[in-house]
């Protein structure tokens, strides 16, 4: 049977890898700790599980979903995003609802790219990023984000034969895997460029809300690489010099959106979602708001390929967009107080790491034995210990000689997993 070409690049998937490597753990009896997927484990909230509760008795919720039944989901985010951002949408034409926010970013690319257009993707970066430019049939660009830059891909690099045919760039931050935050100012140098060189700007913001701590417009690059400062393990105090990080807020900050940068909508298309904020991913509920066009485009391809998802599930997304927002803080602080104890006990076992300021990761370094073999090492630690975690190379080259912990578990779980972490490391 001959397949399509376009699923060659798809081919390579160290995350299945990974699925075989764990499944070969379990097996061996292994009880697994999976640090390896940003699934958050903690639950949705009851005013939004019961608005789903009390649809599934309404018969009018049990048929197809089409885009005017979005209707009132898509009015419950531009008034959301306009109670973050003080930034005025449509929700007629500047939001869509999707079937969670990758599906957005993985469709977008047919929208906007011919057979051998370039995307301009960060590197190390989300795998459905690149997974949709493929299927396009588009060409990937890869921008290293390196430590000594602050995680931020460097524009003036990119080669003119490259921007010549290139249509889009996608950004994402705070970013997965790096956990790097993207200071407004880099956002407004970003869509300036964007504007000058006719792309459309690309910017994925699940965790818009994860942040942990103040950010600098200016950070000392080595402060923010090596995580230099003070922390306090029993208060979750936490600072960092010339005031980089400050843990105590009155107000839950937040990462910079894209039309603060762009707000005349000119390039620009974000991606936001239930999945973080509101620990709904399983309810697979997203959307994007931005330049019509773009929305009008998005909407075209979703409606060759689906229906919305389930208008009780709409129902539930909208208590929780609406509802109490008192859970995200909640939220925010328990991965906060995950981040110092998991970060803490990696110190303590010699393995200093950068203490992220915002997801729900640790971006770490590897021991200089498995420097260059990430795959190896993940691979090696789940089958010894049970211990699943992500190899950098699966985010892309430049994430070679790292891993990505997701601070999915209780403390716990975590302060066990660095143990076993320890034991292997000395093995």
């Amino acid at each position: 049977m001959q397949l399509s070409k376009r699923l060659e690049p798809l081919s390579f998937n160290v995350f299945a890898d990974m699925d075989k490597a764990k499944t070969r753990a379990k097996v061996a009896g292994q009880n697994l700790i999976d640090l390896s997927l940003g699934s958050s484990d903690l639950p949705a909230s009851p005013h939004a599980l019961e608005a789903i509760a009390q649809s599934l008795q309404d018969f009018s919720t049990h048929g197809y979903s089409l885009f005017s039944s979005t209707q009132a989901f898509r009015q419950a985010a531009a008034q959301w995003y306009n109670n973050k951002f003080s930034i005025s949408v449509d929700p007629e034409t500047e939001v869509l609802a999707l079937i969670g926010s990758q599906e957005g970013t993985a469709h977008l690319p047919l929208a906007v790219l011919n057979p051998g257009d370039f995307a301009l993707l960060q590197d190390p970066g989300y795998p459905s990023h690149s997974g949709g430019v493929y299927l396009a049939g588009g060409q990937v660009y890869p921008m290293p984000l390196l430590a000594e830059n602050k995680f931020l891909p460097v524009l003036g690099d990119i080669p003119k034969s490259v921007l010549a045919q290139a249509k889009m760039m996608v950004l994402s931050y705070p970013h997965n895997p790096t956990t790097a935050i993207a200071p407004l100012s880099f956002l407004q140098e970003t869509v300036a460029f964007c504007q000058k060189h006719n792309l459309v700007l690309v910017h994925d913001a699940p965790y818009v809300d994860f942040i942990f701590d103040t950010f600098s417009e200016a950070p000392k690059a080595e402060n923010w690489e090596l995580g230099v400062g003070s922390r306090d393990n029993v208060s979750g105090d936490l600072t960092i010099e010339d005031g980089v990080l400050n843990q105590k807020q009155d107000k839950q900050p937040l990462a910079p959106s894209i039309f603060q940068a762009d707000p005349e909508k000119t390039v620009s298309i974000e991606f936001f979602t239930m999945s973080k904020s509101y620990s709904m991913g399983g309810f697979r509920v997203g959307y994007a708001i931005g330049n019509p066009q773009l929305i009008q485009a998005l909407r075209q391809v979703k409606a060759c390929i689906d229906f919305n998802q389930y208008r009780g599930i709409l129902n539930g997304a909208i208590a929780a967009l609406t509802g109490p927002q008192e859970v995200i803080r909640e939220t925010v602080d328990i991965f906060c107080q995950r981040r110092d104890i998991f970060v803490g006990a990696l110190d303590n076992i010699g393995w200093p790491v950068p203490i992220p300021s915002a997801t729900m990761y640790v971006w770490a370094k590897l021991p200089e034995l498995y420097a260059q073999n990430s795959v190896g090492f993940c691979v090696d630690l789940v089958e010894s210990t049970g211990v699943a975690v992500a190899p950098g190379a699966g985010f892309g080259k430049a994430g070679e000689g790292y891993v990505r912990f997701a601070l999915v578990h209780k403390p716990e779980i975590l302060s066990t997993a660095v143990k076993k972490i320890s034991l292997f490391l000395q093995g």
